[in-house]
């Protein structure tokens, strides 16, 4: 497996499932590389140092982008979502040999409190990736129906109590602070466990403001068009309703048919090893898929 030689990374995050990503995606001399989710530059890094090209970068969160243009100064670099991002490649007509969508939250994200992404930090209910969208989890919890947090709690968090969670928040607005909401929802579990009883709930909200799964279903179509014959794509999910969206999209593409657009790498989810666990344990959730496009 190939190694991370990069020294030019931030220290604050740790790029997921870097050495499983790589042997994946088997980069080449002079290939080019699609990342989607840029974030800090981990993967990406390790990539250009195996093709030698500027990758192009994308993502939503302005501090990302900012960092991205102190690592690389000639990139391509597209401050946007990615289905923004793919729609606007996929009219331009790019093709690229490899492309990276890791879908998790980065450790910035979870570690600035005024983020408001972060359970045990207190911070504003903001959680948004793209600061510049006016939808924050503030607007949810505090103007949102006790209907609609339920069926959002249910839909995106797969939370069991979801209707008993929406009623307590929506019986004690308004609510400004993280760990005001987190103590809240916490009523609905009472007793100790391993994961904080708010979890779902905060993976819900966060889902609910940036629009991931329908961003990801409308995008996955884009990025096989966007593969040149031959190239490899590589998806890092964190929680089963992404990973459901991978799955069965590359299951379509795939198979025994004549008409097959793609050849699965992995026929099931890879996850991190222990040793990875050691050193990022957030790597815990993460499952990789990848697959290439059948040269026709």
């Amino acid at each position: 497996m190939h190694q991370n030689t990069n020294k030019n990374q931030p220290s604050k995050h740790q790029p997921v499932l870097l050495d499983e990503v790589l042997e994946c995606l088997n980069p080449q001399r002079g290939e080019r590389y699609l990342d989607l989710t840029a974030g800090y530059g981990g993967h990406a890094s390790a990539v250009m140092q195996l093709t030698g090209t500027e990758p192009t970068l994308v993502d939503r969160d302005e501090h990302a982008v900012t960092e991205l243009h102190k690592l690389f100064v000639d990139a391509d670099i597209r401050h946007q979502d990615f289905l923004s991002a793919s729609q606007q490649l996929q009219q331009d007509g790019a093709r690229f040999a490899m492309i990276l969508a890791d879908l998790g939250v980065s450790s910035p994200h979870l570690n600035e409190a005024e983020r408001g992404f972060a359970i045990s930090q207190t911070g504003p209910l903001d959680m948004r990736m793209d600061n510049r969208q006016e939808l924050s989890a503030d607007t949810i919890v505090n103007s949102y129906s006790e209907a609609d947090l339920a069926d959002i709690l249910w839909r995106y968090g797969e939370e069991p109590k979801a209707r008993q969670i929406a009623r307590l928040i929506t019986g004690n607005r308004p609510i400004t602070t993280t760990t005001e909401l987190a103590l809240i929802v916490a009523r609905a579990w009472p007793g100790r466990s391993r994961v904080h009883p708010a979890t779902r709930t905060f993976q819900a909200l966060r889902i609910a403001v940036n629009d991931e799964l329908q961003l990801l279903e409308r995008s996955l179509p884009i990025w096989l068009e966007l593969l040149e014959p031959g190239g490899r794509i590589a998806i890092i999910s964190f929680h089963s309703l992404e990973d459901a969206i991978v799955k069965k999209a590359f299951a379509e593409a795939s198979g025994e048919r004549y008409d097959a657009e793609l050849r699965l790498l992995t026929k099931r989810p890879i996850t991190a090893s222990n040793h990875e666990l050691v050193s990022n344990p957030r790597a815990r959730s993460a499952k990789l898929r990848a697959a290439v496009k059948i040269k026709i």
